[in-house]
Parts: structure tokens; sequence; C-alpha cells
């Protein structure tokens, strides 16, 4: 019989599975990315298809683009925060309901997209700028934690990565 995952082993895990979609590449280098590839995804597929739901109760892949809007609003907050504050508390976000709130399934893809591509190039700025410094600079996530700058910068990058990846995985399960 299973056992539930404490709130540390769950972090944990988290962090690992989105940290392998990383490897050894440069966060740096991915997060300058993101934008081109997820403009090819809109590019290549109909926003009709975009907007189908293969999956019972999972994002549909327009949603999953939502959603790294999200994260570049949510996530450069937090950066701000940690780089101007002394150990900010740093709220969660419940991302269902973000993606659910915002109706991101009836938006355009496209729109979608600029939005995202419009919001990267400042936060990506602001993460080349970082000192080792402000990276050790750190705050204080609801659930998972402290976190410092150094630590989220590749998490997030890896978190492009594992949603590029549902992308992937969601458009071949449309027929």
């Amino acid at each position: 019989m299973a056992t539930a995952q404490t709130p540390q082993e769950a972090t944990a895990a988290y962090r690992k599975k989105v940290m392998a979609f990383l490897g050894d590449q440069d966060p740096l280098k991915v997060l300058g990315t993101t934008g081109d590839v997820l403009a090819g995804i809109v590019r290549d597929h109909a926003g009709k298809r975009l907007q189908t739901r293969p999956i019972v109760g999972k994002w549909t892949p327009c949603e999953v683009i939502g959603h790294l809007c999200d994260c570049e609003w949510v996530y450069g907050y937090r950066a701000r925060l940690i780089l101007c504050e002394e150990n900010p508390a740093m709220q969660v976000m419940d991302q269902d309901q973000w993606v659910v709130g915002q109706r991101y399934n009836e938006r355009d893809p496209r729109e979608l997209v600029e939005q995202f591509r419009a919001l990267r190039p400042h936060n990506l700025r602001l993460w080349q700028s970082l000192t080792p410094h402000e990276l050790a600079r750190a705050g204080q996530h609801s659930e998972r934690g402290p976190e410092s700058l150094g630590q989220i910068l590749p998490m997030l990058a890896g978190h492009d990565l594992l949603h590029l990846d549902q992308l992937k995985r969601l458009l071949m399960a449309i027929l």
C-alpha cells in the first residue's frame, strides 16, 4: 500500500521532475527560445485543434499556452519581489482556477502567444542581469518553502520544457 507524500516529498519530486526536463541546458537559452517554439506550434496547428481537449480533466493546448502566460506574470513578480524585499512571502497560485477564470480555451491561441512573447523579454532581461549575490536572494514560497532566485531560474526553464513536452503530447493525442 502506497503512502501519501509529505509536502516536503512532493516539493522534492516536483523539483526533480522539472529539473529533469532542463538537464544540462542553459536556463537563459531555454527561456530565450520558448516564445519562438510556442509561435511555431500555433503557426502549425489550427486554432480549433489547439482548443480541443483530448483527455478529460486535462488542459487543452490553448490552456497550456495560457498557463505559460500566467507564469510569466507570476514568476516575473516573484523575481522582483525577492530582488527588492528581504525574504518575502510568495503565495501559491491555483493554476487550474487561473486557467478557467481567464477562459483561455475561448481565446485565440495567437493572441496568447503574442502575450507571452511580449512578457518574456522583460523577464529575461531581468534574469540575465542578476549577479551571483542577487541569485542567492530568497523568498518563502507558501508551499515549497525557501526558494532563491538561483533555484527559481532553472526551475522556470525546466517548467517551460515540461509544458512544451505536454503540448507535443496533447497534439499527438488530438486526431
